[in-house]
C-alpha cells in the first residue's frame, strides 16, 4: 500500500469527515467521564496545502477553501465552530496552508484525562504523525496496521469513546474487511461509538456493507452522505459517506442542519444531493 493522503487533504470528503468527527467529540465532552479515541488509519496528522502533492490535485480548493469564502447561516456556523477553531489553530501555528488531520483534531478536542491511540503503518507518514503528536502524554502514535490497532484496543479501559475508521480503500476487499472488523469489534464493545468513513464509488458495495452490519444485529446507525456532483470528465471522487454506530443522540438533528448547507457550498455540479438516514435509531 502506497496511499498518500497529501493529494486529497482538505477536500470535500475531509470536510465531511472532520466536521462529523468534531461534532462527536463535542458530545463526548458533554460528560465529565474520560474517553478514549482509536484512530485506526491516522495518516500524518497535519498537511501542507502548499505542498507539491496538494498543488498537483488542488482538491482542497473544492473543499476547505469553499468554507473559507464566507460564513454559512448562524445555526450552521455554531455547529462548525469546533472544526473551524481547530483549523484556525493549525494555521496560527504552522501557516495559512496548514490543514489538520484527524489526530490533530482529536488532540484539540480532548481534555486532560482523555486518550488517543493513533495508528499509522507507513514509516514516513508515521514519522510525521509522531512529530504532530509531540510530547503529548495523552496520545500514542503506533506504527502498526490499523486493523490490528482496532483489535488490540477495544474495549478501552475507559469503556467510553470513539473508534474512527478511515482506511484508504486501495485494496479490492476493503469493504469486506471493514465489515468483518467492525462486526468483530462491536461484539467486544457494543456500546462504543464507531465512525466509519467510506467513498461512494460502488453503491452496491455500500449497500452490502449496510446489509451485513444490520444483519449482524448492530442497531442505532446514522448514515450521512454528500454527493457534490463532480463532473465525470474531472475524474476523482464525487460522493462520500460516514456511517456512525451508536451516534450521540443529537447528531442526526445536527446533521439535518449541516448536510444541506455543506452540500450546497461544496457542490461542483448542478445536481448535488445529501442523505441523512437514521437506521434503527432505537437499537
Amino acid at each position: 500500500m502506497n496511499y498518500r493522503h497529501g493529494f486529497h487533504a482538505g477536500n470535500f470528503a475531509d470536510v465531511l469527515k472532520h466536521v462529523v468527527l468534531m461534532r462527536i467529540l463535542t458530545h463526548l465532552n458533554g460528560k465529565a467521564t474520560p474517553y478514549r479515541i482509536v484512530d485506526t488509519h491516522a495518516g500524518a496528522g497535519r498537511y501542507d496545502l502548499g505542498s507539491e502533492e496538494a498543488l498537483r490535485t488542488h482538491e482542497w480548493k473544492d473543499g476547505v477553501a469553499r468554507l473559507d469564502r464566507s460564513p454559512l447561516a448562524p445555526a450552521v456556523e455554531a455547529l462548525l465552530k469546533p472544526w473551524r477553531d481547530a483549523v484556525s489553530g493549525a494555521r496560527t501555528l504552522y501557516g495559512a496552508d496548514a490543514y489538520p488531520g484527524s489526530p490533530w483534531l482529536c488532540r484539540q478536542a480532548m481534555r486532560g484525562d482523555d486518550r488517543l491511540i493513533a495508528a499509522e503503518l507507513h514509516p514516513q507518514t508515521h514519522k510525521k504523525l509522531v512529530q504532530v503528536i509531540g510530547r503529548d502524554d495523552r496520545c500514542k502514535a503506533l506504527a502498526i496496521d490499523g486493523w490490528n490497532a482496532l483489535r488490540g484496543n477495544v474495549p478501552p479501559k475507559e469503556r467510553r469513546g470513539l473508534v474512527l475508521i478511515d482506511p484508504p480503500f486501495e485494496e479490492k476487499d476493503e469493504f469486506a474487511t471493514l465489515e468483518a472488523e467492525l462486526i468483530a469489534a462491536h461484539r467486544k464493545w457494543p456500546t462504543g461509538i464507531y465512525a466509519l468513513w467510506y467513498p461512494v464509488k460502488d453503491r452496491l458495495a455500500v449497500a452490502n456493507l449496510l446489509s451485513a452490519i444490520t444483519a449482524a444485529g448492530i442497531g442505532r446507525l446514522l448514515r450521512l452522505e454528500i454527493d457534490v456532483d463532480r463532473p465525470e470528465a474531472a475524474g476523482g471522487l464525487s460522493a462520500t459517506g460516514m456511517l456512525v454506530v451508536n451516534p450521540p443522540w443529537l447528531l442526526a438533528e445536527e446533521a439535518r442542519l449541516l448536510l444541506p448547507a455543506l452540500t450546497e457550498r461544496l457542490a461542483q455540479g448542478p445536481r448535488p444531493r445529501y442523505l441523512c438516514e437514521p437506521i434503527r435509531p432505537d437499537g
